[in-house]
């Protein structure tokens, strides 16, 4: 079999998965499509223990009603449930999704409605399509239709992810200085081992600190970076930046995300060129 013959394989393959998929996802028969997506509401927030691990997320008590037969059900965090929690506050809402008639099958889910279409699996198997197309026409053809190939819908891709990041960053900026801080505390250290391939440990160190926004709103969260040495940042205090509408969203160092916006941008402009110069490259090489 040629070369000709393995594209037309790989693509009739990976086009009969594609097809299928976008079938069943008109017909509203997927997966995704078919369980039930709820808002629930935490009712109750628990101080995760110190020294425990960070994959359990903040343990919660959440509230939530099966559309379908009215039932109320109250359900925790604890075990495998989807989405790990790492923000909670008493009335919080939050997404909760299960496959029709089964409600003690839930998952939590930070956006409730990502890949509600059930097109993750078509899409990818399209796109393994068009890298099949690209590798034929570099071989086939000539190698720089590899950098035409691979740089054009890289360039459009950035050209379109920028203007949309840059302004996501902008309203969360907007959002942390519209208030004056106020004072948070270390409450629990999360501590994680792991080990790799090689033999070697390394440990994890993941502060829980809670603070209490001006509207009353007690919140507790993981927070990833912006402390010093958090390995010993139990018991610490220390001020919080957030945004009123989503307390969720805060800094322990706003002038640090002013210098990470600086440097994102920066890395965005730095991809958009690398992908408009490998456009241009190809083209030249032709």
């Amino acid at each position: 079999m040629g070369l000709q013959g393995y594209l037309a394989l790989w693509c009739g393959a990976f086009g009969s998965f594609a097809l299928i998929g976008y079938v069943r996802s008109l017909a509203g028969v997927t997966r995704a499509q078919r369980a039930v997506r709820v808002m629930g509401r935490i009712d109750r927030v628990r101080e995760p223990r110190h020294g425990s691990s960070q994959h359990d997320g903040i343990p919660v008590v959440v509230s939530f009603q099966d559309p379908s037969s009215g039932e109320e059900f109250t359900v925790t965090n604890d075990g495998e449930h989807g989405e790990r929690i790492t923000a909670a506050w008493t009335s919080r809402e939050i997404g909760v999704r299960y496959p029709r008639g089964r409600p003690h099958a839930y998952q939590f889910a930070g956006d409730l409605w990502v890949g509600r279409r059930g097109l993750g699996w078509p899409n990818f198997a399209l796109f393994l399509i068009y890298v099949g197309l690209v590798v034929f026409a570099a071989v086939d053809w000539a190698w720089p239709w590899a950098l035409i190939g691979f740089g054009g819908p890289w360039t459009g891709s950035v050209a379109w992810y920028l203007p949309q990041s840059e302004r996501a960053v902008s309203r969360r900026l907007d959002g942390l200085a519209s208030r004056p801080p106020v004072q948070g505390r270390v409450i629990a250290v999360l501590t994680d081992t792991s080990t790799d391939e090689d033999g070697h440990t390394s440990t994890s160190h993941t502060p829980v600190i809670t603070f209490t926004t001006h509207e009353g709103t007690a919140v507790t969260a993981y927070c990833t970076d912006g402390l010093p040495d958090p390995a010993k940042s139990h018991g610490r205090t220390f001020t919080v930046h957030y945004t009123p509408d989503d307390p969720a969203v805060f800094t322990t160092d706003l002038a640090a995300d002013h210098r990470s916006r600086s440097l994102d941008t920066a890395f965005g402009v730095a991809a958009l060129l690398i992908g408009v110069a490998a456009v241009v490259v190809g083209a030249v090489l032709l």
